[in-house]
């Protein structure tokens, strides 16, 4: 899934796996469960998961074999710790109920697989980020063409895959969905913008499909999430890259993916159910928004709460007080684990957003494919606002290989230049990156 950066020179990756050397047996096992993990993480509409059983296995084939934290990957960590934690001591007099301990189980193992794939990604960084892509990708294509073929009755006995009328592909929910299609269409994005005409083709294809299926979720969230992400990573690809055909093929492509985009809606919403579904779906006043007990009108009474409960009200407790969940992440993060998780939680966001942005406009081997993870999980965390995000599977993905890429692309600064960053290393928890070239 890798699409180079036109004429810019990279920095050397960790020489784990050699160029041009066979992988070890070991190696090619490891490579299968990425790929397989990736692959599953779109098969999530039953508990335990086929996603929990890969990753698991994934994890313990790793741990046995090759994987080590780096000191950079701290920071990271100690917050998904921090944020478990306010969880367990807010949950502590829950513990009875099995529902809650099943939850705070989910969340624990949700951030363990977020540690894994950081940890995973600083040995053979691009075969491993490659295998893993393409493993989404993959999912990608299963959920929507599952989510589509069922929405047009064109097979039967698919209804399972929709809701309420909505797409729901593989997952629980139309919104879930919707959203899991970011990452596999920013992808598909990145093989148009790269240049090379069979693989332009083929990510054409790959992207008509999963915007088809972001917009028969019927998710607004999902809809402005594919629009943003999109328009970010045109935008970065557009700074970072050093040739001018590219600009302007950037610009093409913008241009022709708006035309697209109108010709696409026209010929859905020529379809009578998905024009009255669309505009129904479109409109602001949806009665679970306004209102004072409404989507918005909780968020400022459950933030008035958050002050006056320090260590919180509990896991799945905020819909016992208020009609329905909380549908915000944050608001959540200080409702389900005070305000220690209620700060932790921005404060991660915060650090990987920076570090990603600080950290991606390195030139090296992967930077095509960081920007599509950073501009997927940039839109995630904005769509957290309204919906939460806090116990789906590729949110903990997203952010686990996005610090992956930040320590491999500091292991490669410093190896490019060890002076600079032994100097800036005392003042920085972070080493500053040079300047691509």
């Amino acid at each position: 899934m890798q699409a180079s950066t036109a004429n810019s020179r990279h920095l050397a990756p960790a020489p784990s796996v050699r160029a041009g050397e066979r992988p070890a047996r070991a190696e090619k096992l490891r490579l299968a469960l990425l790929w397989l993990t990736g692959l599953s993480s779109a098969l999530v509409f039953i508990e335990p998961s086929p996603y929990e059983l890969v990753s698991l296995a994934a994890m313990l084939v790793f741990a046995l074999s090759s994987l080590a934290l780096q000191a950079s990957l701290l920071p990271f960590i100690v917050l998904l710790i921090l944020i478990n934690v306010g969880y367990t001591a807010s949950a502590n007099e829950l513990l009875g109920q099995s529902s809650i301990l099943i939850w705070l189980a989910a969340s624990w193992y949700l951030a363990l697989t977020s540690v894994f794939f950081a940890a995973m990604l600083t040995t053979n960084t691009q075969a491993r980020l490659d295998t893993l892509m393409r493993g989404c990708v993959a999912a990608g294509v299963v959920a929507a063409l599952a989510g589509t073929i069922a929405y047009f009755r064109l097979l039967p006995g698919l209804s399972e895959f929709l809701l309420y009328d909505r797409a729901r592909g593989t997952f629980k929910d139309p919104n879930v969905f919707g959203a899991f299609l970011i990452l596999p269409a920013m992808l598909a994005l990145q093989m148009v913008v790269a240049g090379r005409l069979a693989l332009a083709v083929r990510g054409i294809a790959l992207l008509g499909l999963f915007t088809v299926g972001v917009l028969l979720s019927f998710s607004r969230a999902a809809w402005g999430l594919l629009a943003f992400s999109g328009a970010l990573m045109l935008v970065l690809t557009f700074l970072t890259t050093r040739s001018a055909n590219q600009r302007l093929r950037i610009v093409l492509i913008a241009t022709a993916g708006i035309a697209a985009m109108a010709l696409l809606l026209s010929a859905l919403l020529s379809v009578d159910v998905v024009a009255n579904l669309f505009k129904e779906r479109l409109s602001l006043n949806q009665e679970y928004d306004v209102g004072q007990m409404g989507r918005f009108g909780r968020h400022t009474l459950g933030a008035l709460l958050a002050l006056d409960v320090p260590f919180g009200i509990g896991p799945l407790q905020f819909s016992k007080i208020f009609p329905e969940d909380p549908h915000n992440s944050y608001l959540n993060a200080f409702m389900s684990g005070g305000w220690l998780s209620g700060v932790a939680y921005p404060t991660l966001v915060l650090l990987t957003l920076t570090f990603g942005l600080r950290y991606l406009l390195v030139a090296t081997p992967w930077q095509p494919a960081m920007i599509a993870v950073y501009c997927a999980y940039t839109g995630m965390m904005l769509e957290s606002f309204i919906i939460d995000t806090d116990h789906w599977r590729h949110v903990f993905l997203l952010l686990g290989v996005l610090w992956g890429l930040i320590a491999a692309t500091r292991i490669a600064v410093l190896r490019a230049s060890p002076a600079r960053a032994q100097r800036q290393g005392h003042s920085s928890g972070l080493a500053r990156p040079s300047p691509a070239s």
